[in-house]
Order: C-alpha cells, then sequence, then structure tokens
C-alpha cells in the first residue's frame, strides 16, 4: 500500500515498533523468569538499550554527513550537533559498565531526552513537515514504550535485590 505524504513508509513503520519487541520481551522476563534467567534478560536489556541509544545518537551523524557541502541551510555546521551525535553512544557505553539498575534508568532517561532534542533537531531531516510529524509521533510512541519497560526492568530488578 503506497504511503501519503503525511504517513511513513510501511516498512519504517513495521521497523520501529518491531524494535520494541526486545524492550518489551527483556522486561516481562526479568519480572517473571526465574534465576538465571532474569539476570540474563538484565543484562541483554542494557546491551539492546545501549545499542538504541547508540543509533538514535548516529542519526545525526548521518545527517550531517548528507549536507556537507551542499546548498541547503547547513544547521549541521554548528559542531553541538556532531556532540550530540556522539553523546549518546558515550552514555550507553557507561551503562554497561555500572550497575544493572541504574544503567536502566540512565538508559531511559537518555531516550526521553534524546526524543526532546530530537523534537527540533529533526525539522532539518525532512523536506516535508507532515512527514516529519508522523516520524516524531512514532519516535513518541517507541520513547515511552522502550523507557516505561527500562524503567520498569529498573525497578523490578532492585525489588528482587540484584
Amino acid at each position: 500500500m503506497p504511503t501519503t505524504k503525511s504517513e511513513l513508509p510501511t516498512i519504517v513503520r513495521i521497523l520501529g515498533y518491531a524494535g520494541l519487541i526486545p524492550f518489551i520481551g527483556l522486561a516481562f522476563m526479568v519480572q517473571l523468569a526465574d534465576s538465571p534467567n532474569d539476570l540474563i534478560a538484565l543484562e541483554s536489556l542494557v546491551a539492546y538499550g545501549a545499542v538504541i541509544v547508540s543509533f538514535l545518537g548516529a542519526l545525526h551523524w548521518g545527517a550531517c554527513f548528507k549536507t556537507i557541502g551542499g546548498s541547503t541551510q547547513n544547521r549541521w555546521l554548528d559542531h553541538s550537533v556532531w556532540i550530540w551525535g556522539i553523546m549518546p553512544a558515550l552514555i550507553a557505553w557507561l551503562a554497561i559498565h555500572i550497575f544493572i539498575p541504574l544503567a536502566l534508568l540512565l538508559l531511559a532517561a537518555t531516550l526521553i531526552v534524546q526524543r526532546a532534542i530530537d523534537q527540533r533537531t529533526y525539522a532539518y531531516y525532512f523536506e516535508n513537515t507532515q512527514m516529519a510529524n508522523a516520524f516524531l509521533r512514532m519516535r513518541t510512541h517507541l520513547t515511552v514504550v522502550a523507557s516505561v519497560c527500562l524503567i520498569w526492568a529498573g525497578l523490578a530488578s532492585l525489588i528482587r535485590n540484584y
């Protein structure tokens, strides 16, 4: 089914929402699985959250490279955009080395901050405002579900005394 100018391509929606499967599944495993599977789920959730946080930061670098030397308004010459593009990866790297419940909360907070920053930044990625709004709507859904899963698993692990 073809997309309209205000609708994301089907593949983008499918892959975006499918990316929630590990967050949801692992959060349930943390809560419901017996040891050691619950611990494996915790470690896997930190790793997956770190990968996603890093991926979202990398989107900024992709946009920067696309516009270098172009005739369009080059917001990407602003050094802060390049720096912000690597900050999520550095935060994710830190998260895989700290106390797991804290790591999960740090990753959730990073996703939320990323979404807030991207609200302003993503306007530069799209020529079509309606498409940008559709992407940000999907991004909001993904951020909320992923963050809730990370926070839920972090709190559940504290309750279970890990």
